[in-house]
């Protein structure tokens, strides 16, 4: 079924298709236009050449220029070339140039053919020069046709080169279309987790209130969250940028990983399951803290919603690469959902009755972040349990100090 996106875009494509045609078809309306007049001028001009010409050697009726018949009024008599077409020359027209000493020109049809018919005075009466049209008519005929095949045979290119015209110009606006609905789909995915880790950070600050006890660290630790809320927006938004920017910041993940395990340590009491971090230290990355964080958190919070008792975190570096690995002892993956694991909206059915909807974002998010800082994410089964290992290019440049 076709998203309303891909209607909109192919009533793009398609209006860019048919505006290009209509365009072209019109191009060549005024364009036959235009040669049409051309034609009809230089005829007009060749026409009254012909008959000057004819006049001008109008002696007798003898022997006048092709297409062309000559009528003489002399004392009263009028002669004609032999074969004049019946009908054609204008005796009245004549007869009144003679008396009225004045020239004439008009167009008459005799027997389905049109002639022009010129009259001028003559100093013992009047000449008549009667020119057959025919050719003028087939010539415009001609053209008419060639124009009519020539355009028609053009509008089929056209509209192939409209159609792909506006399959080009659609591009761009799918393209803002996808990163408009991704960005949307990414941040309502996104702000869900340090939005419940505020609201479960401030039950446990609510709880805490009514027991009487120290707040203090609660409190920091909803500023904190705070602020990881708001550089999750910022990475959000740089993500969202279509401009490149390469990852130039040097990050201790060590660091990144322990404000994650920080972070989800409210719901992973909530849901009584043990986080157990092991690192072997500083491990630096290039990259963006908020996207990094970002990452790490959407895997604790998916293995501690999958988890039974414990989430262990394991982060090592070697001379090359810095792995981070994410295991719970949940019910594991099932194998019919791994090969789509990382797609969007590839939603797997929840092991564990948490009664939250699933939307299939986070993991998609997870692999897209690792692709930008040139890293992977992968996922197994452990038999008892998933283990997800993110994979980044280590650095030689010193982390920065806290």
């Amino acid at each position: 079924m076709r998203s309303a996106d891909d209607v909109l875009l192919r009533r793009t494509a398609f209006r860019v298709a048919a505006q290009t045609t209509v365009a072209v078809a019109v191009a060549v309306l005024v364009l036959g236009a235009i040669a049409l007049l051309v034609v009809l001028h230089d005829q007009h001009v060749d026409d009254d050449a012909l008959i000057a010409g004819a006049v001008a050697k109008a002696d007798d009726v003898v022997d006048p220029p092709a297409g062309t018949w000559l009528v003489i009024l002399r004392a009263g008599v009028v002669t004609a070339t032999p074969g004049t077409p019946s009908g054609a020359s204008d005796e009245v027209a004549l007869e009144g140039s003679a008396a009225d000493r004045t020239s004439t020109t008009a167009d008459r049809r005799s027997n389905g053919r049109e002639y022009r018919v010129h009259t001028e005075p003559l100093d013992d009466g009047a000449v008549q020069v009667v020119l057959d049209l025919t050719r003028d008519h087939l010539q415009r005929a001609r053209l008419l046709k060639a124009l009519a095949l020539v355009g028609g045979l053009g509008l089929l290119p056209a509209a192939g080169i409209g159609a792909w015209l506006g399959r080009r110009a659609v591009v761009p606006m799918a393209g803002a279309l996808a990163r408009q609905r991704r960005f949307v789909a990414d941040a309502g995915h996104e702000l869900r987790t340090p939005v419940t880790l505020l609201s479960t950070r401030a039950q446990l600050v609510r709880r805490a209130l009514r027991s009487g006890a120290d707040v203090t660290s609660d409190v920091d630790g909803l500023v904190r969250d705070a602020d990881r809320l708001a550089a999750v927006l910022d990475d959000l938004l740089l993500a969202a940028d279509p401009r490149e920017h390469p990852a130039t910041e040097v990050v201790d993940l060590d660091t990144v990983v322990g404000g994650a395990v920080e972070a989800i340590d409210g719901e992973a009491r909530e849901r009584v399951v043990r986080i157990t971090v092991r690192s072997a230290g500083p491990a630096p990355v290039l990259g963006s803290p908020a996207g990094l964080a970002r990452a790490v958190t959407a895997l604790l919070d998916n293995a501690v919603r999958h988890a039974v008792d414990e989430v262990v975190v394991e982060l090592r570096t070697t001379r090359t690469t810095v792995e981070l690995d994410v295991v719970d002892d949940g019910a594991g993956i099932a194998p019919e959902v791994l090969p789509t694991l990382f797609d969007r909206f590839a939603t797997a059915p929840d092991r564990l009755t948490t009664g939250r909807r699933r939307y299939g974002l986070g993991l998609a998010l997870v692999s897209e972040i690792a692709t930008r800082h040139h890293g992977v994410v992968t996922a197994t089964s452990t038999g008892r349990g998933a283990r997800f290992r993110l994979a980044f290019p280590g650095t030689s440049k010193n982390p920065p100090t806290s």
